[in-house]
């Protein structure tokens, strides 16, 4: 269980990052101009986000060790299309197909672990899937440089496929089948919820591709218009796509939050570092990458620890203490000069490092801990879709801010690693990147005060705890 579901963690990680560095080549060979190209990213990021509420529903409605299976297939398959794509049209076609692989995977694997282990091992077990995104945010990079330049681009994708056909075999012999949820599908609200999320994520995207226009601030707007109808939808709907009751409570309506802030800031920030280590100090993008690797290495082997102690002390203390690691490094990162050692990259990122360890596994048991059997699904699902925004989001904030200062082609040439030298544009470039670390640090620190305002979350007792011993943590006040 542990294995598979982690392995699924990993292939979604790698695949949202290991196309990066492949881009300028991709562009080349395909003859296809960067900003379609970099839609390879983009897509993939759409789909993750506006479909894997909806994924996780349909796990809980047809088991979720099949929906797993299913989603690992098809994402083996959408591999082996984008490795044989013959123009920028079908990539992007076979990134989506990817892409509803990746949230049929990414959904269910929280609620496979949830339904397997009892609440006071979930931490620790959650944990791992710390382990397996950090491993794969890191692998991404390095392979896409790597494979790109000793294999070719293609081949990002076709190491895929061995993996994805070995993770369905095994997945088929040993996941549990879970019960089943007899119920009918709640299509009304599935409709205007992908049609609010669709607009909203795709207008963003349009924005900070293309510039501001009146299309694009309109997709945005009827977007969030439809926020209104979606509540009206599934407030009357009697078995709902996603229950909204439990979302007025504290301890999931301010998690929720907190991790679609902490995506936001935490992850822009990774994507303006290396703005910084590209465009104002000449670094290559594996170069760039190498810097954050003990951050990356330091998360994953931290999230199965630090998941052990929120077993042990209850989540509101680690979670919160993690998104303020996370904001005093991106105070240390605002401090950066066009001559700063670069050493004190790697050191800055291991404090990120433990943060994230810290705060992944506990907002994530502090999220299911307020499912039941028959929501595990859909409650993984809505938090995948809330992180999955953020992600986005961090990308188009970037990409805008870093388009306030400089040319909007040369941001993106700074990003994709093509153009390292910014000249007179430097200072300037410095000053936006300086500004936006300062957001950054402000969006983390909100979703730090929603985390500790969640209030105490119970810790349970293991089957060796005493009779008669506090139901939370000394720590927890």
């Amino acid at each position: 269980m542990i294995l598979l579901t982690t392995i699924g963690t990993l292939m979604v990680a790698i695949d949202s990052t290991i196309v990066i560095l492949a881009l300028p080549t991709m562009a080349r060979e395909l003859t296809a101009p960067l900003s379609s190209v970099i839609w390879t990213i983009l897509i993939y990021l759409l789909i993750t986000a506006a479909l894997t509420t909806q994924a996780g529903r349909v796990g809980d409605m047809f088991g979720r060790a099949l929906v797993y299976n299913i989603g690992f297939a098809v994402f083996t398959i959408g591999s082996l299309f984008a490795g044989l794509a013959s123009n920028v049209s079908i990539l992007i076609e076979a990134r989506a197909v990817q892409a509803i692989g990746a949230a049929f995977i990414f959904a269910n694997s929280g609620a496979l672990i949830a339904a397997a282990f009892p609440p006071n091992q979930r931490g620790r077990a959650f944990g791992f899937l710390v382990f397996g995104w950090s491993v794969g945010a890191i692998l991404g990079i390095l392979l896409g440089g790597a494979i790109t330049t000793l294999l070719g681009w293609r081949y990002i994708f076709f190491i895929n496929l061995p993996i994805g056909v070995i993770a369905v075999a095994l997945g088929i012999r040993s996941l549990p089948r879970t019960a089943t949820e007899k119920t009918t599908f709640d299509w009304p609200g599935f409709a205007v919820f992908s049609a609010m999320l669709g607009l909203i994520c795709y207008g963003t995207i349009e924005l900070a591709v293309y510039g501001t226009s009146l299309l694009n601030a309109l997709y945005v707007v009827a977007g969030l218009a439809l926020i209104p109808l979606f509540v009206f939808v599934e407030l009357r709907e009697h078995r709902p796509m996603l229950d909204l009751r439990p979302l007025r409570g504290r301890l999931l309506g301010f998690s929720l939050i907190a991790a679609f802030l902490q995506a936001t800031g935490y992850l822009a920030v990774i994507f303006l570092l290396t703005m910084y280590l590209q465009g104002l100090r000449g670094l290559t993008p594996l170069d760039a990458s190498l810097l954050l690797v003990p951050g990356y290495l330091l998360g994953a082997f931290a999230g199965p620890f630090m998941g052990r102690r929120v077993d042990q002390y209850g989540a509101r203390l680690l979670a919160t203490g993690g998104i303020l690691c996370m904001a005093v490094a991106v105070l240390a990162y605002s401090t950066f000069s066009l001559s700063t050692w670069l050493g004190w990259v790697p050191i800055i990122s291991l404090v990120t490092g433990v943060g994230s360890g810290m705060f992944y596994p506990a907002n994530t048991t502090a999220i299911m801990s307020q499912a039941t059997p028959k929501t595990f699904g859909a409650i993984s699902g809505l938090r995948a879709t809330i992180t999955n925004m953020g992600t986005l989001l961090s990308f188009v904030l970037a990409v805008t801010i870093a388009s306030t200062s400089i040319p909007r082609y040369v941001a993106y040439e700074v990003f994709l690693g093509t153009n390292s030298s910014l000249g007179a544009l430097g200072p300037q470039f410095l000053g936006g990147l300086r500004a936006a670390f300062y957001g950054a640090a402000v969006v983390l620190a909100v979703a730090a005060v929603l985390s500790w305002s969640r209030g105490r979350s119970a810790v349970v007792p293991s089957p060796s705890t005493p009779a008669g011993a506090p139901p939370l943590a000394p720590g927890e006040p």
